[in-house]
């Protein structure tokens, strides 16, 4: 087998081998997930609310998470600003017993999260409504159902403001559904909070306890706290008394200590469990377990950030929730593989654009070491532009989550912050992006000028428009905004991406933010320095390029950039054909894109190196090389580099093509067929990037990679193809799984000799036997605009991914086959534990 496919092999056992996947926990009563067994449809048009709704046979039964949008055809009829997928009105119902037992208990629905402006029926009636797409809530539906009978529970999802975001957001009930069913005294929903102090060498875990007693009397409760380290070990208990008043909550303190704490960091992320268990009359009413640990973070004006007392570089991406052909639909063991794959990049921090994601990202980021800045909105009181027909042309559309931002905007900011402040991972809460973007919507006469900032202007759409919402307003905004972070978390910092920087400077805004973002705008780094010293600048969007890290990496006060993207997203799309923005260190599929290794090359630690080849522009052979003039001989080897070249050795003989290293070496040599045909050559501060310009011939194309001292310290090669004769199939890890397991398989075409040929598109069929369904294959092509609901696609650049997931219990098998016209197949097998 060929090297490149043993280290595709090895990556993919390694991914998820003893690690399960990490679901969320509502974190009060007894809960359990009810995601199985409900029915959908589409644009019904009747009280699909009650028990007996009108054209029963337009009901099919579907398994949560469910995204409807993904499902249906791409249509250059559509908002590219959704990825040309639709939205529209969907229903969801779901038969729920509830035994005669529990008669006297509370029972909620937890939703983790439903796009969007959901209402929430029992039985028919209106239990409440919830507009934010992104946000977790819950409902007490005691009230509603009936104890030892069957009752309905029905969902109303109204997307039908389909271009209401410049991404595609997915629609439908597209988190995991909790049943949670408590006694009348009980912990309130995210009601334990714990955050981390050092002092000395000593740690100290702060923690509040709010209890809810739902009964018509006044309760004694004790509230009993435990700390455990990542052994089991206890390492301190505590308790005390609350008296709670009729149909009233109340909230105990409590501070727990640690000897020389085991410290959260990026390679040893230890996390403690926090037991809170609560008794009423010597009986336990309610417990939670809660992941906590000990860490700290330091902002400074002149130093930037520190972990630990650590001053560091925020290498961090900005994530979207999508995952290709999934849709918004959350499977955690998807987003473990993508983490630990830009982790792999040196990537440490994610920032969540823009808005809350699932609380399974959040403890994967947790559990693998990466920090988290949480962000809430993309709008506030006023509508962005959405283009509807391709980007920057036709028609703007103005639909959005502006509507209901003055009713819930402070409740959803509130929710997000309670519901995600236990995580060790988080280190900042980001109340906005681009809200002072110019002239989209806000306005101040500063735009009448002239000067060009990082890929904006001062006279964006036109310049000043007075009648235009005041940019003034943005600081009232802000200001009410972190006080309501500031109420829910006092140990973390504020901040926002701004994208007007020099217009927001004019206003309140940057003052009400603890560290302030800039997008774009890494030309103003040193003169805000000078003019606001106290200020923390960091960019909170940037290119990929070489100068904007250059910014960061040379300047001590900048603390870190988060590069637009981590990973390519659906939606934001350019002309059709465009299934979304192609930005990303990863393609749809989750594989690593050459930018990628790029960014390898400048944040990574250890050592590497990476291949990529192009053609010369205007170079088709020998006599095209020779017959060129010599200035156009002289302006080909003056070529930029690029940081977008694909490992592809497969050209016409004597062509003239350029070949690129991405490497984090001193120097390196390039070999092919063991012979040097690149002579060795420094790592070039200006580019980033070492080439050589040579004529291709088949073969084995090797980069040696040396340390300053000339000696070997990494190699990457690539290799010349014949036409793919088989599959190779590749399991993420293991092949013995946990009923209702999402499994991964990876898929590569190769030829005779095992080598992958990257210049391949043939279409795969995917063929399951056994208890599990095909969720979708994802081969990473933006340009690829066909039908992905069926078990047929072509792989990209000769690879793709294949989602299954087991749907049986133990003692299942499960067999997946892949086949094409010409290719030999493979077969993959399963067995459900």
């Amino acid at each position: 087998m060929n090297i490149i496919i043993k280290n595709i092999a090895v990556l993919a056992v390694s991914i998820l081998t003893g690690l399960s996947a990490v679901y969320a926990q509502p974190g009060f009563g007894v809960a359990q997930r009810i995601n199985a067994d409900w029915q959908f449809q589409l644009e019904t048009a009747g009280a699909a609310q009650n028990a007996t709704a009108p054209n029963e046979q337009a009901w099919k039964t579907v398994r949560l998470p469910h995204d409807w949008g993904v499902k249906y055809p791409l249509s250059p009829n559509l908002a590219s600003a959704t990825g040309y997928l639709p939205g529209g009105i969907g229903w969801y119902r779901k038969q729920l017993s509830i035994p005669a037992e529990d008669q006297g208990k509370k029972v909620f629905l937890y939703f983790e999260g439903v796009y969007n402006r959901s209402e929430v029926f029992v039985n028919g009636k209106s239990v409440g409504k919830r507009p934010n797409g992104y946000v977790s809530f819950s409902y007490d539906i005691s009230p509603y159902i009936e104890f030892g009978k069957e009752n309905t529970i029905a969902v109303k999802v109204d997307h039908s403001k389909s271009a209401d975001s410049r991404w595609y957001t997915g629609s439908g009930i597209y988190r995991d559904v909790w049943l949670v069913k408590a006694d009348q005294v009980h912990l309130d929903q995210w009601g334990v909070y714990a955050y981390p102090e050092i002092k000395g060498k000593k740690g100290v875990l702060n923690t509040e306890t709010t209890v809810v007693n739902s009964s018509s009397q006044r309760s004694a409760v004790t509230v009993q706290q435990e700390l455990v380290d990542a052994e089991g070990r206890l390492v301190e208990k505590k308790s005390g008394q609350l008296v709670i008043a009729a149909n009233d909550k109340a909230r105990l303190d409590l501070k727990l200590t640690a000897s020389n704490p085991k410290l959260w960091n990026l390679t040893q992320p230890i996390q403690y469990t926090l037991r809170t268990t609560v008794w009423q009359n010597g009986k336990q009413v309610d417990q939670s377990e809660v992941k906590t640990g000990f860490r700290t973070f330091t902002f400074d004006p002149d130093k930037g950030f520190a972990l630990n007392k650590q001053w560091m570089k925020v290498k961090g991406v900005c994530l979207h929730h999508d995952a290709g052909v999934l849709g918004a639909e959350v499977y955690p063991e998807v987003w473990r593989r993508r983490l630990l794959t830009l982790k792999s990049l040196g990537v440490n921090a994610v920032r969540t654009s823009h808005n809350p994601q699932a609380t399974s990202l959040y403890n994967l980021c947790d559990e693998l070491g990466l920090l988290v800045m949480d962000e809430a909105f993309d709008e506030w009181e006023f509508p962005k532009r959405k283009w509807l027909q391709g980007w920057n042309v036709g028609i703007p559309g103005f639909e959005g989550a502006y509507d209901f931002f003055e009713e819930w905007g402070e409740r959803d900011l509130a929710d997000m912050v309670q519901r995600d402040r236990n995580h060790l991972s988080i280190f900042a809460w980001s109340i906005g992006n681009e809200v002072d973007y110019p002239n989209d919507p806000y306005s101040h006469p500063i735009l009448n000028g002239e000067k060009k900032e990082g890929g904006f202007t001062q006279a964006s759409y036109g310049g000043y428009k007075e009648d235009a919402p005041d940019a003034m307003r943005l600081g009232d905004i802000a200001k009410r905004l972190a006080a309501v972070v500031k109420k829910y978390d006092r140990s973390r910092a504020v901040t926002a991406g701004l994208a007007g920087v020099a217009m927001s400077n004019e206003t309140a805004y940057p003052g009400t933010l603890d560290i302030a973002g800039y997008n774009y705008t890494e030309s103003r780094y040193q003169e805000d320095h000078q003019r606001y010293p106290t200020r923390v600048i960091y960019g909170s969007e940037n290119r990929h390029d070489l100068p904007a890290w250059l910014a960061v990496r040379d300047n001590a006060h900048i603390f870190g950039q988060f590069l637009w993207t981590g990973i390519d997203y659906l939606g934001e799309s350019g002309r059709w054909p465009s299934r979304g923005f192609y930005s990303g260190l990863l393609d749809f599929a989750g594989f690593i894109k050459p930018r990628g290794y790029f960014r390898q090359s400048l944040w990574a630690e250890k050592p590497m190196a990476y291949l990529g080849t192009y053609p010369l522009a205007g170079a088709t052979g020998t006599t095209d090389l020779w017959s060129a003039s010599e200035a156009q001989q002289k302006q080909r080897k003056n070529e930029s580099p690029s940081m977008d070249a694909w490992p592809i050795w497969n050209y016409q003989d004597g062509q003239q093509i350029r070949v690129v290293c991405y490497t984090n070496s001193a120097a390196a040599r390039l070999t092919l067929n063991g012979q040097t045909v690149g002579e060795e050559k420094k790592y070039d501060a200006k580019t980033g990037i070492i080439f050589w310009d040579i004529p291709y011939a088949a073969g084995r194309l090797e980069v040696i990679g040396l340390d300053s001292n000339g000696k070997e310290v990494v190699r990457h090669a690539i290799q010349s193809s014949q036409r793919p004769v088989s599959i190779q199939a590749v399991p993420v890890g293991d092949s013995l799984i946990k009923a209702g397991e999402l499994l991964q398989v990876m898929v590569q075409l190769v030829d005779e000799k095992g080598i992958p040929v990257v210049l391949s598109e043939d279409e795969i069929t995917c063929d399951i036997a056994g208890n599990a369904r095909l969720l979708g294959m994802e081969a990473g092509n933006n340009a690829d605009m066909g039908d992905y609901t069926d078990n047929k696609q072509r792989v990209h650049q000769g690879k793709m991914i294949i989602y299954v997931q087991s749907t049986g219990k133990s003692g299942d098998q499960i067999t997946i086959r892949l086949s094409s016209p010409w290719l030999k197949a493979a077969t993959v097998s399963y067995s459900v534990n």
